[in-house]
């Protein structure tokens, strides 16, 4: 099993959600753990740290990259000079690549310090993947983990800007080189699409657009309780759901049923 966490903003967690989580990670030993950025606030060194000591906490192998809240956003200073300073101090590389019995994930940085929230993917970053793509073994599973979405619908209005610039070339050529699925986060909501479908690539298989929520943020999007998503070995997805009640995480069709 692999637990996508997504937008945990250190600053403003919940320690229930705190709790839960390592209620979950103790109980069903992911083969791995992702989060797809904004593991801060506001980038302050003690936001990092209980990060920090969160993740290890778990006791589970796990691969970060930032969000846009992890750079300065009020110290325009650090922001142009050293924005990722603090964020390396504690997690090191901003994209790193994790494998594992069935997984193979690749984290890709769509941070820029001249964007406030947009993201981007440069020709250099499509090409370091693709070749990652190409070595990884055949029978793993292969995600990209970036924090802004690659695809969000168009309804989504005020989030279509967010997507990264570059972003459809780097799916188009990640495509062929047997990529299963994107993880992302930033919006706050759970969403899961076929971008083989919808941008026509013509592969064999789906390739997932799959977005998280905010697994430990009091900061949800319209009322959204907190959330989470895993895959299992053949990539199937299911998301789990804050339950006020009984203080843990539940599957969100579990939860439903009880409503």
């Amino acid at each position: 099993m692999l637990v996508h966490l997504s937008d945990l903003h250190f600053g403003t967690e919940q320690p229930e959600c705190i709790r839960a989580l390592g209620d979950f990670c103790a109980l069903h030993q992911p083969e791995l753990i992702v989060v797809s950025g904004d593991l801060t606030q506001r980038a302050r060194f003690q936001q990092f740290y209980a990060c920090k000591q969160f993740l290890e906490s778990l006791k589970r192998p796990y691969l970060v990259v930032p969000g846009n809240h992890d750079i300065p956003l009020f110290h325009l200073w650090n922001r142009f000079i050293s924005p990722f300073a603090r964020y390396q101090l504690f997690f090191g590389n901003m994209e790193t690549t994790l494998e594992t019995e069935h997984f193979m994930i690749v984290g890709v940085n769509s941070i820029r310090r001249r964007y406030h929230t947009r993201g981007h993917i440069s020709l250099a970053q499509i090409a370091e993947v693709d070749q990652l793509l190409k070595q990884a073994p055949q029978q793993k599973l292969k995600y990209v983990v970036a924090h802004q979405p690659f695809y969000i619908p168009p309804q989504e209005k005020e989030a279509l800007k967010d997507c990264p610039v570059l972003g459809r070339m780097a799916l188009q050529t990640w495509a062929k080189n047997g990529l299963n699925g994107l993880l992302h986060g930033h919006l706050h909501q759970v969403a899961r699409y076929d971008l083989n479908q919808i941008y026509q690539l013509g592969c064999d298989h789906p390739i997932w657009e799959i977005h998280a929520g905010t697994a430990t943020s009091h900061r949800l999007h319209h009322g959204l309780a907190n959330s989470f998503n895993t895959l299992d070995m053949h990539g199937n997805m299911q998301a789990y759901v804050f339950d006020m009640a009984s203080q843990q995480f539940c599957l969100a069709q579990q939860l439903e049923a009880l409503i």
